[in-house]
């Protein structure tokens, strides 16, 4: 348990702010009839922003209009199955910035106060009634909505509930509407949904859900706990990966430590608060940053009746600025760049990813080769997780070009099968999968042929879609050539030096 509360910390800081934007598309598109074109050119190396421009990508403010690609098809093919990963929403900050006021924030929900959806006060009253559904180890005794007027650290804000309101009525559009995934009495066997014990992760994936499916039925749901962050069940056990992130965070360390700006900014911040230096760092102030600058606060200022610094009455009322939060910023930047060069963070990323993406790739096969009856598959299923665990998933996906995780991020694997082709043109692999072919897309951009296991394919095939048996695969062996394997536990357990 110590060791998995040290890579939630420990990742947080390395992640906190990379908002690396995801390129633009070649040209906007709307959700028009037409399904031919299903393979947009997105461009995942974009000219860096500005950093506020870059912090509100992060933010994801739901009020914005998205155009996004899933359910996108080619004619005649079938969608057999989908399997979603997600972040939370919009949360409170997990930290509060010494000698300063926590921002002002209500966490009850009100249908009344923006942002606001259509489906909210349905959400709210169907959400009175999760006693009757069923709930892994101890998620039944969390919250199902935020409760507090003034959140606690780390809550989600109503802004989080509706951006996953938001992504559910997306994949309800994309995928019940359009291609009838599931029918009205779905079985319960059918749609797999899990999270982690918080209630910000438990919160958000219950606000997608009902979004994609409103007004479920609680008798038909078993929402399931993963205990840790990565999702790797009973495949957690892996020193190798342990091992890489341990050099990951030393060359972090001495990145930071080298960088004089940041350290003289950080001097400054701490000055203006009339703090020591190292009690500021500690407290992470980037994440309540990002928070007032989401909520449209103010950058917070010197509590004025603070004491700390009775002999210096200049920090009186002294406020952070955006060029203290620029410079942060430049700072990340510049470690992601090294942190690429270097490459200890792909190779713990692999080893993390593993899990999961074993797990999907079970699911596809096992729903391509119907080795079980088609109502027992997992049709639709939801992980409702953390930036630590959609990060790495990206990284190992040869996706190190895509955006930081950011908040009430989807990533999205859909599973579809082709009209019958001719022996010798179909998938790599055989095995009872030649017909089969996956999509994956992150925040609604189709990023399949930017995935290290399908950038060689031939696009304008006559079955242009990414064969299935490429994904297969690559996570069975592919994957672990990074780390000189052939397999999870071959690369698990050699030395890492």
């Amino acid at each position: 348990m110590a060791a998995c509360l040290t890579l939630r910390f420990s990742l947080f800081l390395l992640f906190a702010v990379q908002l690396m934007p995801l390129g633009p598309m070649a040209e906007e598109v709307s959700r028009g009839k037409s399904r031919k074109r299903v393979n947009p050119v997105v461009h995942t190396d974009a000219p860096e922003l500005d950093p506020i421009t870059e912090a509100y990508n992060y933010c994801n403010l739901p009020n914005q209009t998205e155009h996004t690609w899933e359910g996108h098809s080619l004619a005649d093919y079938k969608l057999l199955s989908v399997h979603v990963m997600i972040r939370h929403g919009d949360r409170y900050p997990l930290y509060s910035i010494p000698q300063t006021k926590r921002p002002a924030i209500d966490c009850v929900l009100s249908a009344n106060r923006k942002p606001s959806h259509p489906l909210l006060s349905s959400f709210i009253s169907h959400m009175a009634q999760g006693g009757r559904g069923h709930w892994d180890a101890s998620l039944g005794s969390l919250p199902r909505v935020p409760s507090h007027s003034s959140c606690d650290l780390g809550e989600l804000t109503q802004t989080g509930i509706v951006q996953h309101l938001k992504n559910g009525e997306i994949l309800h559009q994309a995928y019940i509407k359009r291609h009838n995934l599931l029918s009205t009495d779905w079985l319960p066997k059918q749609v797999w949904v899990e999270s982690t014990g918080k209630s910000r992760t438990l919160q958000s994936g219950l606000a997608l859900l009902f979004g994609f499916l409103p007004n479920f039925p609680w008798s038909r749901l078993t929402v399931r706990q993963q205990w840790s962050t990565l999702f790797c069940g009973s495949s957690c056990d892996c020193p190798a990966r342990n091992r890489y992130l341990d050099l990951e965070q030393k060359r972090q360390y001495r990145q930071r430590i080298s960088d004089t700006e940041l350290e003289r900014t950080y001097i400054a911040m701490a000055t203006a608060l009339g703090v020591a230096t190292r009690t500021l760092r500690a407290a992470n102030p980037i994440d309540s940053l990002l928070c007032h600058l989401c909520h449209g606060l103010p950058f917070p200022c010197a509590n004025p009746n603070s004491n700390s610094h009775p002999m210096n009455p200049n920090t009186q009322g002294a406020c952070l600025t955006l060029g203290h939060f620029a410079v942060i910023r430049r700072q990340q930047r510049d470690d992601k760049r090294e942190r690429q060069e270097v490459g200890f963070y792909r190779r713990y990323a692999v080893l993390a990813a593993y899990p999961y993406l074993n797990r999907t790739a079970q699911r596809m096969e096992a729903a391509a080769k119907r080795k079980r009856k088609a109502t027992e598959e997992p049709v639709f299923s939801l992980a409702s997780a953390h930036d630590v665990t959609l990060a790495p998933l990206l990284s190992a996906l040869g996706l190190e070009g895509a955006a930081f995780p950011r908040f009430a991020a989807r990533l999205v694997f859909e599973l579809w099968k082709s009209p019958e082709m001719k022996e010798g043109k179909g998938n790599k692999g055989g095995g009872g999968v030649e017909n089969a072919f996956v999509r994956v897309l992150y925040n609604g951009q189709d990023l399949t042929f930017d995935t290290e296991f399908c950038r060689e394919h031939d696009r304008h095939a006559s079955h242009p879609l990414c064969p299935l048996g490429n994904f297969l695969h690559f996570v069975r062996r592919d994957m672990f050539s990074i780390v000189n394997a052939t397999s999870y536990q071959e690369a698990c357990h050699q030395t890492v030096l």
